[in-house]
């Protein structure tokens, strides 16, 4: 029998345990922000926010004005990150979101800002 683990994780107050891994079906979400994202240190943010996840992806400025995130993970792990986002101080930032979804192409490690 594998021996209990302890971790911290996103908004974690304690320990979980778990036993062996389960395989975890990954999506891809990409969201197209519009608004007044650009200048106000969106990026920066949901970079921050993104530490507290289990998602890998980028976040970038686009010509157009709009800001898109392209982020891999568990579904609801991505739901939570996307809502977390809203919750982070950017909601006022942001006029609509676009999201698409897709099978994850496991292209990223990490999550990072790019140009």
């Amino acid at each position: 029998m594998p021996a209990e683990r302890c971790f911290s994780y996103r908004r974690s107050t304690g320990c979980a345990t778990f036993g062996p891994r389960k395989h975890v079906s990954r999506s891809r979400m990409q969201i197209i922000y519009s608004g007044q994202v650009q200048g106000v240190g969106f990026r920066y943010t949901v970079k921050s926010v993104a530490s507290g996840y289990d998602v890998t992806g980028t976040v970038r400025n686009r010509p157009d004005g709009a800001v898109e995130l392209v982020a891999e993970g568990a579904r609801d792990e991505l739901g939570a990150f996307r809502q977390a986002i809203r919750e982070s101080g950017m909601d006022h930032f942001i006029r609509n979101e676009a999201v698409t979804w897709a099978e994850a192409n496991s292209e990223f490690r990490g999550f990072e800002i790019v140009t």
